[in-house]
């Protein structure tokens, strides 16, 4: 109540004054009037269930029966947060005594990074790149076979129906095989990184049902499961002598192991097929099969049962629902509501169950591999931010702890880089440790994201445990900053780059400087990072203090912000027009501090006429619609968040494609949900009505409960 009072009393007042005694949203119709449902085997749209920290994709089955026709667009695979691999390292790579090459800031002084000329992949590159690598814990899948014996294909199931209830967070599956039907209901625990599965069917009396449980060998490729090296892995099966229907599977991969526990319905028998591959076959008595399938670093718990699992998901999923924020547009006379409604809701179930951990997510979530496994903590905030917003602060916070777990490592790459702070990698793992690459240790704008972070959660909590918290995380990160900037004595001020890579990454990382959207994001944190010394009684910090007073204002060409200083020609050389529109990032996420609204007005027209469209990303569009919104033009954020580009269509099953081998990004969807948000809700000194972000143009109602206000 607390945060309530401090942080958003003027928003929900006003929304309480505006909407007079309208009655609360009824959140069970808003959900469900998007539940997937899909009526034939659509190997573009596969179904997951998860709890934030392990996911669990599917076909149309309700289980990975057939992978193989997911390959070429979303592989299934059964990731966690925790379920990491490396391949052996014989060689001793590492990070640490990799051939970092050096380039000269503005004044001559000579900085390493650990960058790949010409993207040349030697197998030392490829190995750091490569490992560790998120891990597919195990492949689950139905036994189909004809009464000849021959197993089942896709296009064998017929009646398929298949719903994705968010409701209670679950998967109902039924089709027939051969005429005979089955029926399939998958779920995930709320709280434990396990499965279960209900079947129901004729064809387990005549012993044509089975399940069958496969485990793979690592690989950071796509597919996330290499199945051709039985012999690098090891698989030791037991079970307790007197049960049958119980199982433990203890895993071994080089250097990493899990466990893999296993209870079925007592009239079922699990048996080892081949090595690394294992049948549940159910007793010919019964037309039914219940099964649970725990996965845990260490097995050292027993496990649930169907009906416990189920009901612990429903509880689950109908609180997340009910105490979560929620945006109904229902009322809205737009034909497009519906459409950017059913985004709303399928991104806050996705993000749910694919970026919730301890760990930030990769761009494929819990899904499978993209970038070798690897996470890109500049996407990040694309990925989580927006919790802050929805009322699930705790979903972020979570996270947040990794900044302070390798904390010691982005302190050692500052000193090395000789900068004062924490220098935050990009491409990394749980490790933080870099990855080599032509483009990422050159980045910068993920720098300040530790800090809008931080500073989300005290605007949430309002106390001093808060501040103390990351207290550390906000002024080594500034600190960094701080010493980045360089001071250039030609022009008596502070310049960013060169050599820097910027958020729109086409330009040359040893000739940019002083982008807009970098500059502006370091001056906004480096004020909201004195504001935290105030809050904790210490001075403002004088080098901070001296950077936000001469850091270089953003370059101006032609009445519009330059994308960077060092491109002038940014607005008539067509080559820049692509990549990542980010210069009106300067006024989107970023409140702004010094930006000019007509500037970037204009600025924002020229893009929306000219923007090279297929090139851009997923992120992108709500970006734009925020910069839109701040800048009093509502219908234009609604028209960027539906924009029709090849990167901006959000699939059945709510997920966004960018292009073969990445067919599901989700920062899109964490994207798009702190747009809506900021629309509905507000930021800081937006103008005092209802949804300020949507139009007032008597085509849009927009009912919303338990948002937050946006910085």
């Amino acid at each position: 109540m607390k945060s309530l009072l401090h942080v958003c009393r003027h928003s929900f007042v006003l929304f309480a004054a505006l909407a007079g005694h309208a009655a609360p949203i009824d959140r069970h119709a808003l959900v469900t009037r998007h539940d997937v449902m899909l009526s034939n085997f659509d190997a573009a749209n596969p179904l997951s269930v998860g709890n934030g920290e392990f996911c669990f994709t599917v076909d149309a089955t309700g289980l990975q029966t057939f992978p193989e026709a997911f390959e070429k667009t979303t592989p299934l695979g059964t990731l966690s947060d925790w379920g990491w691999h490396t391949i052996p390292n014989t060689n001793g790579w590492d990070i640490d005594h990799f051939q970092f090459k050096e380039y000269s800031d503005l004044n001559g002084r000579k900085v390493p990074y650990a960058d790949v000329p010409h993207n040349q992949q030697t197998p030392e590159i490829k190995w750091l790149r490569a490992n560790p690598h998120r891990l597919h814990l195990g492949q689950i899948g139905f036994v189909l076979k004809h009464a000849d014996g021959s197993l089942a294909r896709t296009n064998d199931l017929t009646d398929i129906e298949q719903k994705l209830d968010l409701w209670n967070g679950e998967i109902v599956s039924h089709f027939k095989f051969d005429g005979e039907p089955v029926e399939v209901e998958t779920v995930c625990d709320a709280r434990l990184d396990e499965i279960a599965v209900h079947v129901k069917s004729p064809l387990v009396k005549i012993g044509r049902l089975a399940i069958q449980i496969h485990f793979p060998y690592g690989t950071g490729e796509v597919k996330t499961a290499d199945w051709d090296k039985p012999d690098a892995h090891e698989t030791i099966f037991s079970q307790p002598d007197a049960y049958k229907f119980m199982a433990d599977f203890q895993r071994k991969l080089d250097g990493d192991s899990y466990s893999v526990g296993v209870e079925c319905s007592r009239d079922a028998a699990i048996t080892n097929i081949v090595k690394h591959y294992f049948q549940i076959v159910p007793d010919k008595k019964s037309n039914g099969l219940d099964f649970v399938c725990s996965f845990s670093p260490r097995f050292d718990k027993e496990l649930s049962d169907f009906a416990l699992v189920k009901a612990n998901t429903q509880k689950h999923w109908n609180r997340f629902w009910q105490i979560g924020g929620a945006i109904d547009l229902s009322g809205s006379k737009d034909s497009r509501w519906f459409e950017l409604e059913r985004r709303i809701v399928l991104s806050q179930y996705l993000t749910a169950i694919q970026n919730a951990g301890n760990n930030p997510p990769q761009e494929t979530g819990l899904t499978y591999n993209s970038w070798e496994g690897k996470f890109h903590l500049e996407m990040h905030w694309w990925h989580e931010a927006h919790f802050a917003l929805w009322n699930r602060l705790p979903l972020l916070e979570k996270s947040l702890g990794y900044y302070q777990k390798i904390l010691p490592r982005a302190e050692a790459t500052a000193k090395k880089q000789g900068y004062a702070g924490a220098r935050w990698p990009k491409m990394t793992s749980p490790s933080g440790a870099e990855s080599p690459s032509p483009v990422g240790p050159f980045l910068v704008w993920q720098e300040p994201h530790p800090i809008f972070y931080a500073e989300l959660c005290w605007r949430e909590h309002r106390d001093q445990a808060t501040l103390e918290k990351y207290r550390d995380i906000v002024f080594q990160t500034a600190d960094f900053m701080a010493s980045y900037a360089t001071w250039d004595t030609n022009t008596s001020r502070y310049v960013l780059g060169p050599t820097l890579q910027c958020a729109q990454e086409i330009f040359p990382k040893d000739k940019t400087f002083n982008p807009t959207f970098e500059l502006t994001y370091f001056r906004w944190a480096l004020e909201i990072a004195q504001q935290w010394r105030e809050r904790l009684k210490l001075p403002r910090e004088k080098k901070w203090g001296d950077v936000l007073q001469k850091l270089a204002k953003p370059s101006v060409v032609e009445g519009k912000y330059a994308f960077a200083e060092s491109t002038p020609d940014c607005y008539t050389n067509p080559k820049w027009n692509a990549d990542h529109p980010a210069v009106v990032g300067a006024l989107s996420f970023v409140p702004g501090p010094q930006i000019d609204s007509s500037t970037m007005r204009h600025t924002l027209d020229w893009i929306w006429q000219n923007w090279n469209w297929p090139d851009t990303w997923g992120w992108d569009y709500p970006m734009l619609a925020l910069t839109a919104a701040r800048l009093g033009e509502p219908e234009r954020a609604i028209d960027a968040l539906l924009l029709d580009t090849p990167k901006n269509h959000y699939g059945l099953n709510g997920h966004v494609y960018q292009r073969p081998g990445l067919t599901i990004y989700l920062p899109a969807n964490g994207g798009l949900l702190y747009a809506v948000a900021l629309m509905a809700a507000g930021w800081d000194g937006a103008p005092k009505k209802n949804a300020p972000g949507f139009p007032d143009n008597g085509q849009w109602t927009v009912r919303w409960e338990n948002l937050r206000v946006a910085p």
